[in-house]
């Protein structure tokens, strides 16, 4: 079977991409609205020690991986002085 295209691709519901609004809008923004806020009550955010804690441990590690890319860097600098 050929699929049908509208001559308007635009068009809201011409494709499965772009599907046809049904209902009212309204009320789909109202259901929306709902869904998100019964989502939003699902989510179980950090304390702040979660967030504290987290910080600590980033810092530390991007602290620990600059410092050796700094020693790996400086060595390499160092053989290729001493090479060339």
């Amino acid at each position: 079977m050929v699929e049908q295209r509208s001559p308007k691709p635009l068009a809201g519901g011409s494709s499965p991409s772009c599907p046809a609004i049904k209902g009212n809008f309204m009320e789909n923004i109202i259901n929306f609205i709902k869904e998100a806020r019964l989502e939003l009550q699902k989510v179980i955010f950090p304390t702040k020690e979660q967030v504290k804690n987290a910080y600590i441990a980033v810092f530390l590690v991007v602290t620990v991986v600059s410092l050796f890319l700094a020693l790996v860097d400086g060595i390499m600098s160092f053989i290729l002085s001493h090479i060339m």
